[in-house]
C-alpha cells in the first residue's frame, strides 16, 4: 500500500509503503466501540457523591412517641422522606474504568488506522517541523492542505510546530506513544509523519504478537 509523502508546503516528496496488516485490516466496528467506551470510562471523574442516613448531621432523638399519633413511626430525622434527610442508593465516588487487554486494544488501534485508510483520510508528511511558532503561518499552510480538522501523530515533538498548532481549533498533535482510537476517530483526517508510520507499525504488531510487556 503506497501513499505519497507530502510537505507542509504542499509538495510531493516521494512515497512510503504502508503495511497492509496495520493499515489494510478489516474494519471491525465492535472493536472501535469497545475501545472508545473503555477510553471514555477511564476519563470519567466518578466524583458524584450524596449523603446517606449515617452521614446526615441531624438529631438522633426519636421525633415523637411510637404510638397514638396516627402517623408513621420514625426513629430519627435523617430518614430519607424528610427534607434534608439521607439519600437512598445515591451515587458515591467510584471508578468507572474496566479492563481491556493489550492485544484487544492493539487490534482496535489497527482497526481505527485501517478505517481512516479505507476512507482515504490518511496523510503522510515528511516531517512536522516549522521555522516559526506563529499560529497564523501554520494555519495558512494547513488550510492549503485542507487539514482543518486533523490529528497529527509525530515521531518527535517539534516545539515550534506544537506551539503554533496549540491555538488552532480541531487540530491536535500527539507523539506515537499517545496515539489512541478515540482521537483518531474523532478527527476528520489522520496525519502521520514518515518516521511515525514505521514506529506505529512496529508498536501495533508487537502488541498483537504478545511481545509487549
Amino acid at each position: 500500500m503506497k501513499i505519497d509523502v507530502m510537505t507542509l508546503d504542499g509538495k510531493t516528496e516521494g512515497s512510503v509503503e504502508l503495511s497492509k496488516d496495520v493499515f489494510g485490516a478489516p474494519v471491525r466496528k465492535d472493536l472501535l466501540h469497545r475501545a472508545i467506551l473503555w477510553q471514555q470510562a477511564r476519563r470519567r471523574a466518578g466524583t458524584a457523591d450524596t449523603k446517606g442516613r449515617s452521614e446526615i448531621n441531624a438529631t438522633k432523638k426519636k421525633l415523637y412517641r411510637q404510638k397514638g399519633t396516627g402517623g408513621a413511626r420514625h426513629g430519627a430525622k435523617s430518614a430519607n422522606i424528610f427534607r434534608g434527610g439521607g439519600i437512598v442508593f445515591g451515587p458515591t465516588p467510584r471508578s468507572f474504568a474496566f479492563k481491556m487487554t493489550k492485544k484487544v486494544r492493539a487490534l482496535a488501534l489497527k482497526t481505527a488506522l485501517s478505517s481512516k485508510m479505507a476512507d482515504k483520510k490518511v496523510v503522510v508528511l515528511n516531517e512536522a517541523v516549522t521555522k516559526t511558532h506563529k499560529t497564523k503561518d501554520l494555519s495558512v499552510q494547513l488550510n492549503k492542505l485542507d487539514l482543518t480538522n486533523a490529528l497529527f501523530v509525530v515521531d518527535s515533538m517539534n516545539e515550534n510546530f506544537e506551539r503554533a498548532s496549540r491555538n488552532i481549533p480541531l487540530i491536535k498533535v500527539l507523539p506515537t506513544e499517545g496515539v489512541n482510537v478515540f482521537d483518531i476517530m474523532k478527527a476528520d483526517k489522520l496525519v502521520l509523519t514518515k518516521a511515525a508510520v514505521a514506529m506505529l507499525e512496529v508498536n501495533v504488531q508487537t502488541r498483537i504478537s504478545g511481545e509487549a510487556k
